[in-house]
């Protein structure tokens, strides 16, 4: 697949922090591969690795928080990227409060949404979420720059992919 690294090396894609709660368990991620994929009905997808113990918590769950980062915001990138929640627990080191379906939806950050899981998809080493959002965070006065794939790609994952 030369082809598609080729294409893949040259983008630079937001990257997102997705959490999720299914019972007393909470996870989260740090993801690149994600996407709004229709505009009417707004629908979004999110892929999260098969690897991840947030997909393992997320094949359980009835919703996603999906959540834009600042370039700032790296530390958070790096605790929800770099490490896994199979060994701490990301939540008691940041602040959240409950969202729609009961999950864990992060105060600091640019905006999110709340997502109702519509279907899951199977995309090889990752599962893709579509999710219907169902809450959001209001709108800010502007665009503010993002997190973006440049900006972690030096990181090193919790989990493989």
């Amino acid at each position: 697949m030369a082809g598609l690294d080729a294409f893949a090396e040259v983008l630079d894609y937001p990257m997102y922090v997705v959490t999720t709660r299914a019972g007393d368990e909470r996870a989260g991620c740090l993801v690149g591969f994600a996407s709004q994929c229709s505009i009417d009905p707004p629908l979004f997808m999110v892929w999260l690795s098969r690897a991840n113990r947030t997909y393992r918590v997320a094949h359980r769950a009835s919703h996603l928080a999906v959540h834009t980062l600042r370039p700032e915001q790296r530390t958070t990138a790096e605790l929800f990227g770099g490490r896994t929640g199979d060994d701490i627990d990301k939540f008691d080191r940041v602040e959240w409060g409950p969202g729609e379906g009961g999950v864990p939806v992060l105060s600091d950050c640019c905006s999110w949404f709340v997502g109702r899981v519509l279907e899951r998809v199977d995309g090889g080493d990752h599962i893709g979420f579509l999710l219907a959002p169902v809450a959001e965070s209001p709108s800010g006065p502007v665009r503010p720059p993002l997190l973006r794939f440049g900006d972690v790609v030096d990181l090193s994952p919790g989990h493989p992919a």
